[in-house]
């Protein structure tokens, strides 16, 4: 069965690749960061595998346990994506059955036919929302995903996706760091919004507002609530894109309206390889 999500619009699907892959359920997985790899991805109608290496280092980080008669699987698995002008983009992660390990961030300026990744993977992550005020501002919403959502970001560029800064919301001598983005919508460079949402573990006030008069640079706490919070303005994702789970190729399509129909612009194996280790 085909999944179709209209871009700009967050979901994860570990439940739809444990039906494309493995038929299980998945289940997401200190800090740090990797260079993408300096290659462009061609599209040429078969789905893009992602390059992955996985190292021993990997390995022992996430506590997989690996032989080189049985690796682990490692899979891609896209989020969300949003367009900037002639430029799209698309977030997600990497990760084994029950660890993430690398965010993931997708970019084209040529209708999907190359890709490249415009910022470093980061280990632990995920990359989840993606909006873009105009064609050159925007932002990513992130969090680490291991060993529970915490230290959640902001992925920025205010060059049309060429650089990105990383935006922290909590500042390091925060004492508690647990939650993620659920919500967040900017209405100019100066004034942006974010709801958090720490976690079923929290405090009776879970969900927590902050506001922002700097594109993200620095938080407020406003309000918090130990029921579920809403911003006033939502981001409005791009209708005539949209990202699919297809469960034949088990890839993920980006898709652009034609018509009444949609066309496959580029594809994204979920497959990503396997962690064994080094001899």
């Amino acid at each position: 069965m085909d999944t179709g999500v209209t871009l700009g619009t967050s979901m994860k699907f570990h439940t739809i690749l444990a039906a494309l892959v493995i038929g299980a359920p998945f289940a997401a997985g200190a800090q740090e960061t990797t260079a993408p790899a300096a290659v462009v991805l061609t599209y040429s109608g078969r789905p893009i595998t992602v390059p992955f290496h996985c190292t021993d280092q990997d390995i022992q980080w996430a506590g997989l346990t690996c032989t080189p008669e049985e690796p682990c699987p490692i899979y891609l698995e896209l989020s969300s994506a949003e367009a900037a002008g002639d430029r799209i983009f698309v977030a997600g992660d990497l990760h084994a059955a029950a660890v993430t390990l690398y965010s993931m961030l997708l970019a084209t300026e040529d209708g999907g036919r190359t890709w490249t990744e415009p910022a470093p993977r980061k280990r632990g992550a995920i990359l989840d929302r993606i909006e873009f005020l105009d064609r050159d501002t925007g932002w990513v919403s992130g969090h680490t995903d291991f060993p529970l959502p915490r230290d959640p970001y902001l992925l920025a560029t205010r060059d049309g996706g060429k650089t990105w800064q990383e935006k922290p919301i909590f500042s390091q001598s925060a004492e508690d760091p647990l939650g993620m983005i659920q919500q967040f919508f900017f209405s100019a460079k100066d004034d942006g919004s974010l709801i958090i949402d720490r976690g079923h573990g929290s405090a009776d006030d879970r969900w927590e507002l902050y506001q922002s008069p700097d594109a993200g640079s620095s938080w407020t706490f406003k309000q918090s609530s130990s029921q579920p919070l809403k911003l006033k303005q939502t981001f409005v994702p791009t209708p005539d894109w949209r990202l699919r789970a297809d469960a034949r190729s088990k890839s993920f399509h980006i898709e652009h309206r034609v018509g009444e129909g949609w066309t496959t612009l580029a594809a994204f194996a979920v497959d990503a390889g396997a962690c064994r280790p080094e001899p």
